[in-house]
């Protein structure tokens, strides 16, 4: 348990921001060494348990919340270079959103295109159905081209929604919104841009009119990176003593089945109270959101 041991005067002096609003969390280390002195030991509900076997589970404990119950959401900002692509951030395992900041900072998402990719491109040479693939360096490795067509023509290409529609001056209506965008498939109706994601090389690769503008990407992490992130959420520091007890039990010989199982459901309860915590959901907010109900929507 975390204890107060600095005045408010001094908090709010310090200057140092990374203290700041740090009383939510509870540190992982405390996390191993309050299990290791209330769950373990002779008379307790796990007789015998190494600290390396805690800190394994109490570590994936910690990344399998940081998926789905953490707020352990992490945005990065960049500015779009000529490339149009974008490094996936060294501890990324998955994306939240993607999106572009106007000139008032609103954020406006990207969408991912289904219909191109960035496969390997080897040198050859040769017609279709005799291909001649080359490797200079003698090595018995195939030269590859230093990007895909398929990348290359994406990059290259204008955006289908950023292209001029031709326009009406005597009614002030595009032509293209009278009957002329029949069959339009509303996942590409959009004229924000696209992206898709190289995993195997590491990039976000966007559409050319992305160029220059910034660019936001909010991904998530598993919380496994230095000492200062290795830290839960007080909301979910019972989940978590539940979540390594019953991971530690349940692979012991000689336990009772009925044991496992309650641990099992008890680590359940846990984390479905710890989402409910964390969703923090407030009445005045939901009220403001549904005030517009009754309004008519007009097409």
């Amino acid at each position: 348990m975390a204890i107060i041991t600095q005045t408010e005067a001094a908090y709010y002096a310090d200057g140092n921001s990374a203290n700041f609003g740090n009383y939510q969390f509870v540190s992982l280390a405390n996390i191993i060494k309050a299990f290791n002195v209330v769950y373990v030991g002779e008379g307790k509900l796990i007789d015998k348990a190494s600290k390396t076997d805690i800190a394994f589970h109490a570590q994936r404990a910690l990344a399998e919340m940081s998926f789905d119950t953490f707020k352990s959401i992490k945005a990065l900002e960049i500015t779009v270079p000529n490339t149009l692509t974008m490094t996936l951030p060294i501890d990324y395992v998955n994306y939240t959103k993607i999106c572009y900041i106007d000139s008032a900072g609103m954020q406006h998402p990207l969408y991912p295109t289904r219909h191109t990719s960035n496969p390997t491109n080897p040198t050859q040479t040769g017609s279709i159905g005799n291909e001649n693939f080359i490797d200079a360096g003698g090595d018995g490795n195939i030269d590859l081209e230093s990007e895909s067509d398929a990348w290359s023509r994406y990059k290259s290409a204008t955006p289908n929604e950023n292209e001029n529609q031709d326009y009406d001056y005597d009614d002030n209506i595009y032509d293209a919104n009278i009957g002329q965008r029949y069959g339009l498939d509303p996942a590409f109706a959009q004229v924000n841009g696209s992206y898709y994601i190289d995993e195997n090389k590491g990039f976000i690769h966007v559409s050319s009119n992305m160029s220059g503008q910034i660019m936001i990407l909010e991904y998530i992490s598993d919380s496994l990176g230095t000492e200062d992130e290795m830290k839960v959420h007080k909301f979910a520091e019972e989940a978590m003593y539940k979540q390594i007890a019953y991971a530690i039990l349940s692979n012991k010989f000689n336990i009772p089945q009925g044991l496992v199982m309650r641990l099992k459901k008890e680590a359940r309860a846990a984390k479905r109270n710890t989402k409910l915590r964390l969703s923090n959901v407030k009445m005045s907010e939901i009220i403001q959101s549904l005030r517009g109900k009754s309004k008519q929507i007009k097409h």
